[in-house]
Formats: structure tokens, sequence, C-alpha cells
């Protein structure tokens, strides 16, 4: 099969990638990717010397860039997006730009070069907030950060491309991933690197906010599930199955770097900061027979050995992005 794998350089695509040549070093992916600040195209080296890899470093929104490497594909994993909540806070231009219209222009170029399937990845938080139970994938989106708005946004133009154009579309929509390579500008690895250089950590509120924690691994088997058995024009939701309040997880990774709550700044919450996600993921399970296979104690003291080991992968990223 030939791919395109959007943001391939990033945390989830980059995994995605190294999953599927790790599974079949003869498959043909090309990652187009801007390498903007998350993006890193060192994730890719264990792969880039593989026959079928190619890398094309290009704007999703640069309808010639995106037309050139859409020819001849059968399939695009379009994982790029901009996805930091508090940078979309500060700023909702980029997010729009990279989350709508280069959504659109990939849309069009798999009309016109007739790309077999479009696997448009998402998130839980195009829902909002929800105090209890858990959202379907019928339920009516209510984003509340310009992030998710994007992000929902992007999602319903992918449907209406199906819709109206009879692309073979699917949409998943994930809960929060951790894992190596993660930017560390994210809850776990920048608590892990600011804990393990000595710092204090910031914690929004009171620290109930809750999420569900999925590994990347997990993640991107759901969207392999996904991309090979999927129906056309549907959404599935794939969910890691541990629930966590913020403080809750706070204390989980002080106790795996081995240091107290004195290590823990207290600071005024964020904007609009929706209090529970949680997805209902009986859809993808019953039908494509998904279950996340990572527990999260296990992922998550190999995420924190990971990032202890790697200190000449993160630390540059951090001075770049002054996350110091």
């Amino acid at each position: 099969m030939r791919i395109l794998v959007t943001g391939g350089a990033g945390f989830i695509g980059s995994e995605y990638v190294r999953r599927r040549l790790a599974a079949d070093a003869s498959e043909r992916i090309t990652v187009l990717d801007a390498l903007t600040y998350s993006g890193v195209e060192a994730n890719l080296a264990p792969v880039a010397d593989r026959p079928g890899f190619r890398f094309v470093r290009g704007d999703i929104c640069d309808p010639e860039a995106v037309d050139e490497v859409m020819a001849g594909q059968d399939a695009v994993v379009h994982f790029a997006a901009e996805s930091h909540v508090d940078r979309s806070i500060e700023g909702a231009g980029p997010f729009v730009r990279t989350n709508v219209t280069g959504t659109q222009v990939l849309l069009d170029a798999a009309v016109r070069h007739r790309v077999g399937r479009f696997v448009h990845v998402s998130t839980d938080e195009v829902y909002g907030s929800i105090s209890d139970g858990s959202w379907t994938e019928d339920c009516p989106l209510a984003p509340n950060s310009p992030y998710a708005a994007s992000k929902a946004g992007s999602d319903l133009l992918a449907l209406a491309y199906h819709r109206t154009h009879g692309l073979d579309v699917v949409v998943t929509r994930c809960t929060n991933n951790y894992g190596p390579h993660q930017f560390p500008e994210k809850v776990i690895p920048l608590f892990i690197t600011q804990l393990l250089d000595g710092r204090t950590v910031p914690l929004y509120g009171d620290g109930r906010n809750v999420r569900d924690w999925l590994h990347v691994s997990d993640h991107c088997r759901g969207i392999d599930l996904v991309l090979a058995g999927g129906w056309a024009g549907e959404v599935y939701h794939i969910g890691g199955g541990t629930e966590l309040s913020n403080h809750k997880l706070t204390g989980l990774l002080l106790d795996a770097v081995g240091v107290g709550w004195d290590r823990v700044e207290y600071v005024a919450d964020r904007k609009g900061h929706d209090l529970r996600y949680s997805l209902a993921d009986g859809k993808i399970r019953e039908q494509l027979g998904y279950a996340p296979q990572v527990g999260f104690a296990e992922g998550l003291a190999a995420t924190v050995a990971w990032y202890r080991t790697h200190r000449s992968w993160w630390e540059p990223l951090k001075e770049r992005a002054e996350l110091r």
C-alpha cells in the first residue's frame, strides 16, 4: 500500500510510521511535514533507510506541495495539526490555518487524485466537557477552545467531502496520548522533564480536571484497524480506559521520578478549561476488534525511563520552545 502520512515527524505520526515500516519494511510511505517547532525529523531516523520511505518537507496549506505528494497514493493518514490548547488561546490564527485550511487542501487533492481512503485523525476535545457518562460518536460537537473548534471544523469538513464528493473518509477521535517522543509542552513530558531537571511543575487550579490516557502505540493500532476496516463516512473513538484527575496524574509522576509535592506549583486555571473528557469506544471494539494493550502503570514507567535516557532529544527542544 502507498500511504501519505501528514505530520509524520511529530509525536503520534512518527510512531505510526515507525510501526508500519517495522511490520513491513517494503511498504511505501511518504511523510509530509513542515517541521514546525514540534516536528522532529530525528523521530524518523530508525526508518529513514527503508526503501519505501520518503520524507518531504512541506506545508499542508501549500496546494502545489500537497498535489505533488498526493499523486499515486492509495491512502492518506492525516495527523498534521496545531494541537496545543494554551497556544491556541494566545493566538487562534495558526490553528485555523493549519487545522481547517490545511485539511481542505488535502481533501481537494485527495478527490483530484482519487485516493482510496482518507483517515482524518481528531480528538475528544471537539465535544467540549462532560461531567458524567461518555460521548458516543453521534453526540453533537461543542468545542470550548480555539484548538478544539478548529479540529471540529476540520472533522465536519472531512465528513462533508465524503457526502459531497464520495471520498472514502473515516474520522478517528482519540483521548489524551502519552509515550516516547512527545513534544515536552504537553503535560506528561513537561512534568517529567521539569522534575528530572530539579524544577517545579505547574498544576492548573485544584487539579480536578479529568482525562482518559491512551498510550501512543495503542492509538496507532486503532488507526491501523480503522484504515483497514473502518466504514466510509463513519467516526470511530479510540480510548485508553484510564481516567485520571490531573491531581492524581501529578502524584503518579512525582512518584515515578522520586520527588515530593513540594515540587508542585499551583497556578491559575486555564481559560475555558474543560472539566472532563470521556469517550465510549464500544464501536471500534465491536466492529474492528480494538482493545488497548498497554496498561497505564507499565506505559508511564516506560515513558519516564525513555525521557531519563533521552536528554539529547528533549533538552534542545525545550530550549528552542523556551519551555524552561
